[in-house]
């Protein structure tokens, strides 16, 4: 009975929040591997790593968790091999936390590969071909094994713009795959390496006012550790997300994190933190790293979309530049930016042009370290 209350007691306190505001909201989320300061950015390690960048490079850069993904994780490295290394952590030498999307989005995008039906859905690898089932339990029984501090039920995602029916029949899916998957998720907790996770929903509907509604009103009768805003991020226009936020923020309990998946630029990020989201992971600032696109502030008042600019390196007009990537004066802050404010921006270009691979790396340090800072600002303007 005692170690009960004690549960209770550390349920109770997962997700304080500190501070509300027309700016935003500012609290404190408790993961088995250490407390997270909201609003937060998780950088993308879909397959066990932010590409380029090492399990160090993340801790030397400020990050407290990653992204990674359930999907790619089971075809490889694989169930079997997860269970051996003892979990994701102890695979990839991470100290932080670790969130696992359910792989609904990774199977959404192989469309014309998958069929889903009340059991769960049915897809070909895109590695082999080989045909295979993904059910909530099993989604559930893969994250336990990666060893997730935040596990995501598995959801139907749509394609944006889609019809009313489409989006119904993926709500209702849903809605009965999350009860599935909370259930399947408390089953496996005493054989888990970290037993200690917490379980979020994924609230769906497209754009569809009355269908988010609805769904968070499901998920919130259901009851999640916290709850996620999924299916944006897919082509809908902006004001359309900022939309659907507006009719969740009276809806959702203030005292659960709020997670917008997939997204989004620098400005969004900002006006999506002013509409109650605490949590934000985007692909973004690696994949445009990756082809020469740099983020950097221009202006601290974060309230015009203009506080930052997106430049592409390989231009010419970086060629004979000898402007720091990063300014000294920053150096002190982080080994990241230390290392960043040694070389110039010719530099950078030149190892594009050449196709070194430290120039991936180089522009992968500078936007994640972008996109960390961005977040600190908010929060400080919270």
């Amino acid at each position: 009975m005692l170690r009960q209350k004690r549960a209770q007691k550390i349920l109770k306190k997962m997700f304080s929040l500190l501070h509300s505001s027309d700016k935003g909201r500012r609290g404190t989320l408790e993961t088995p591997h250490g407390t997270l300061e909201t609003p937060f950015f998780m950088p993308i390690a879909t397959k066990g790593a932010v590409k380029t960048l090492s399990s160090q490079d993340m801790e030397n850069i400020g990050s407290p968790i990653i992204l990674s993904n359930t999907y790619h994780l089971w075809l490889r490295p694989g169930l079997e091999l997860m269970k051996e290394f003892g979990g994701l952590h102890r695979l990839m030498d991470w100290k932080g936390a670790i969130l696992t999307d359910s792989g609904g989005f990774q199977v959404f995008s192989l469309s014309g590969l998958r069929k889903l039906s009340e059991e769960g859905v049915q897809f070909q690898s895109h590695i082999d071909g080989a045909k295979l089932m993904l059910t909530p339990e099993l989604c559930m029984q893969i994250q336990r094994a990666i060893g997730s501090d935040i596990v995501m039920v598995l959801d139907v995602c749509t394609e944006l713009p889609a019809t009313q029916k489409s989006l119904e029949k993926a709500l209702t899916l849903t809605t009965r795959w999350a009860k599935r998957s909370k259930e399947e998720f408390e089953r496996t907790k005493a054989e888990s390496v970290n037993p200690g996770a917490k379980l979020f929903g994924i609230i769906q509907g497209g754009t569809d006012i009355e269908l988010r509604k609805r769904s968070a009103q499901e998920l919130i009768d259901i009851g999640f550790d916290g709850y996620a805003i999924g299916g944006l991020s897919v082509g809908e226009p902006f004001e359309e997300a900022c939309k659907v936020l507006e009719a969740l923020d009276p809806i959702l309990p203030i005292d659960k994190p709020r997670y917008f998946m997939g997204g989004a630029k620098p400005h969004e990020i900002v006006a999506y933190v002013e509409r109650g989201v605490d949590m934000f992971d985007c692909v973004l600032p690696t994949r445009n790293a990756r082809h020469g696109q740099l983020y950097r502030f221009v202006h601290d008042d974060l309230s015009k979309p203009d506080f930052y600019e997106a430049i592409q390196i390989t231009n010419e007009k970086w060629k004979h530049s000898t402007e720091p990537i990063v300014a000294p004066a920053k150096a002190e802050i982080n080994p990241i930016f230390k290392e960043l404010s040694r070389y110039s921006m010719g530099y950078l270009r030149h190892l594009f042009t050449v196709d070194e691979m430290l120039g991936f790396r180089l522009a992968t340090m500078n936007n994640v370290a972008f996109y960390l800072e961005l977040i600190d600002r908010i929060r400080a303007r919270v």
